[in-house]
């Protein structure tokens, strides 16, 4: 068997956090088979789905490197839909309904305020003919449901969650058909899934009773079940679900600086018993990659953790990696010298600033202007090598009898205006000689 995954947003708004962890998952599982990934556009909704959120679902996938061996939108296999919903009316499955949205509220609130759980009463299948007609001749049109087999307990093995259980008597008849035509999830989605051969459905764990009337779906149209594993949704830092999480999306993780390996790397294991580490490439999360590790708790998504993994990642960063997104003039040993101070890339031009200048050092205390002077000219007389930090620090000690914090800082604070930063051994090297004699005078 070819394992086949399908990752189907809406297009009618960008992805989040959340949808790109779904996306990772089902992208990590097809490619730890050796199978496929696909890309389905569920875009039923033509009044809210727009081109340029399909475009921008791209664009984020692309830039993080999931990327997909096939690709369908739900709005081109309109005929396919229409053709299975004949079938299932013919065979009885599904069936008109008439009651208004108003309606469907009251009889819903009548049941919760008599503390019963609001399981549509299937009153369509009651209707007469002349009750037909005479809603029909109000003008009402009639939206469709899914008749559940009341029969026997739905029940399957979750690669997740384990065994499931569901009374379909204690489910509504899910609508899968509006009164305009137009279609919603349910039933496109198991349509799609069967004419795609897809062979593991992973999603949130929010979609479990959407997965029980489902799986009816499938067996009324003749189909075997796909695997089916639900995963706990993310929740914020504060440990409860958050409205921040779903506006926290690719264009806000790209302005931050932040390198999508970091994304990657943390969202692939939230919410499984997988240490979270930094990484430089995909291979190590696909190998990893396994339902037995995924644990029924929320995952908890901590920006800050991403920040802190991502710092872990850009000092593991080689210059080939990076090399397209640094200053100008800025080679590998500049980078090897900045890196350890950087907490994305996008930061190295501020320190390489500091190796090119010009920079505004502060005055230096008086007790420090001699031994400036003194610096100065002893760098004069060096040769200026790789090893010339050493050297000079180590004449100066000799010259001035200075030591450790009086010995180093007023240096730093010469040669680079600020009281930290790279290691002066390789950052001297790279500022130069005129350079260094113009800043010591």
């Amino acid at each position: 068997m070819t394992v086949i995954t399908r990752f189907a947003p809406s297009p009618t708004g960008n992805l989040h956090v959340g949808n790109i962890r779904a996306a990772l998952h089902n992208w990590l599982w097809a490619r730890k088979s050796g199978g496929r990934f696909l890309l389905r556009l569920d875009d039923t909704d033509l009044e809210r789905s727009r081109p340029e959120y399909a475009d921008a679902i791209k664009a984020d996938l692309g830039w993080l490197g999931i990327h997909w061996d096939g690709e369908e939108k739900q709005s081109g296999r309109f005929a396919l839909y229409e053709e299975k919903f004949e079938h299932l009316k013919a065979s009885g499955r599904v069936y008109p309904a008439y009651e208004t949205s108003q309606e469907l509220d009251l009889r819903r609130k009548v049941l919760l305020g008599r503390g019963l759980p609001p399981v549509y009463d299937r009153a369509a299948l009651s209707l007469t003919p002349d009750q037909i007609a005479a809603y029909e001749t109000q003008g009402r049109k009639p939206h469709w449901r899914f008749k559940l087999d009341h029969g026997q307990p739905i029940a399957w093995t979750d690669l997740i969650r384990g065994d499931q259980r569901f009374d379909p008597k204690l489910l509504s008849d899910p609508v899968i058909r509006r009164a305009d035509g137009s279609w919603l999830y349910m039933l496109p989605s198991v349509i799609d899934d069967i004419d795609m051969a897809v062979t593991h459905v992973l999603r949130g764990e929010d979609h479990v009773s959407n997965t029980a009337t489902q799986i009816q779906m499938f067996a009324a149209l003749g189909a075997p079940l796909p695997h089916f594993a639900h995963e706990a949704l993310l929740t914020g830092s504060e440990g409860k679900l958050s409205k921040r999480l779903g506006s926290l999306g690719v264009a806000h993780f790209r302005e931050i600086g932040l390198e999508p390996i970091a994304l990657l790397a943390l969202l692939a294991r939230l919410g499984t018993s997988m240490p979270i580490e930094p990484v430089t490439e995909l291979q190590p999360l696909i190998d990893s990659f396994d339902f037995a590790h995924f644990g029924r708790a929320p995952a908890r998504f901590d920006e800050a953790e991403l920040a802190a993994l991502n710092q872990k990642i850009v000092h593991m960063l080689p210059y080939g990696a990076v090399s397209d997104r640094l200053p100008e003039g800025m080679d590998e040993a500049g980078w090897e010298a900045i890196r350890p101070n950087l907490e994305t890339v996008a930061q190295a031009a501020d320190w390489w600033r500091i190796v090119t200048g010009p920079i505004e050092a502060p005055a230096p205390e008086e007790e420090d202007c001699d031994f400036l002077a003194t610096a100065r000219e002893i760098l004069l007389d060096l040769s200026f090598d790789a090893d010339i930090w050493r050297t000079l620090t180590g004449a100066l000690k000799d010259r001035t009898g200075r030591k450790g914090k009086q010995l180093f800082l007023p240096l730093r604070r010469a040669l680079t205006g600020l009281d930290h930063g790279p290691d002066m051994s390789q950052l001297l090297p790279l500022i130069g000689r005129e350079e260094a004699l113009g800043r010591l005078a």
